[in-house]
């Protein structure tokens, strides 16, 4: 049986909410343990009571649902966040914080069902969320990047290589270039399928390979050539990159059609 944990500010709604539940309870058996009407006390209400599931409105005084759902994704056994809410104007911010689902008042039963039915195997508490995040289907089809104040979704399918400098990773696609504050470790250990790395600084997508070319390596005051290096050459962009030698196998066996 889900643990739920209700939190809105208005307590109609959190009535609402609980009738919807006992109205589905036959094809999605919940508990509320507990309910919250503000942010603060709604991360003091997760902590003592460790919910499965979170049913989070957004507009709330004081810490908003948003930045809510951040305190709890940061921690070892996050809950599930669906966020239930009368706006669609957060749906972007919800989608960076990894909701698992995003409900618009007047809930619809069906649609709470489909939210509840996606955090189910969570009911056994064997595992926890994090455990099962990748059965869930958690790796985002987008790369959420923030753009002279406007929110804008990348998809991971347009991405040809993720490129860490300084503090930033560039994100390249065919036609242009993002910049995130996300980390190219955490990059890799959400999308490490669908990218391999090819130097300490840069994941590039296995599907955007067209091929390799050796590069000889400068000729020396001796008058010996240097080793030289392979580079990667890309499908959709004339730029070639540098693989370092000991990602050079990884990189070569990632290139190779399956068979």
């Amino acid at each position: 049986m889900l643990r739920i944990l209700i939190v809105d500010d208005e307590p109609p709604a959190r009535a609402r909410i609980r009738q919807l539940l006992d109205d589905v309870a036959a094809e999605v058996p919940a508990s509320v343990v507990g309910e919250a009407d503000r942010g603060a006390a709604a991360l003091d209400a997760a902590d003592r009571l460790q919910p499965d599931v979170v049913l989070l409105d957004i507009h709330m005084p004081g810490m908003n649902g948003i930045e809510v759902a951040r305190h709890l994704a940061a921690r070892s056994q996050p809950p599930a966040i669906v966020f239930v809410t009368a706006y669609d104007e957060h749906a972007l911010q919800a989608f960076e914080v990894r909701a698992l689902d995003y409900l618009l008042k007047p809930v619809r039963a069906d649609r709470l069902v489909a939210a509840l039915q996606r955090a189910r195997p969570l009911a056994t508490h064997e595992p926890r969320l994090a455990e099962v995040a990748q059965s869930l289907g958690s790796e985002r089809s987008h790369i959420t990047v923030s753009e002279r104040g406007r929110m804008i979704l990348v998809p991971i399918d347009n991405v040809v290589y993720l490129r860490a400098e300084l503090k930033y990773v560039t994100i390249r696609t065919a036609t242009r270039e993002h910049l995130t504050e996300e980390s190219l470790t955490s990059l890799e250990s959400e999308f490490g399928e669908r990218f391999v790395r090819i130097h300490r600084n840069a994941l590039v997508a296995k599907k955007s390979i067209h091929g390799f070319q050796r590069v000889k390596g400068e000729i020396a005051e001796d008058g010996e050539s240097g080793e030289g290096h392979w580079e990667v050459l890309l499908k959709e962009l004339p730029e070639r990159l540098p693989i370092s030698r000991r990602q050079w196998p990884a990189v070569k066996a990632a290139a190779k059609p399956a068979s």
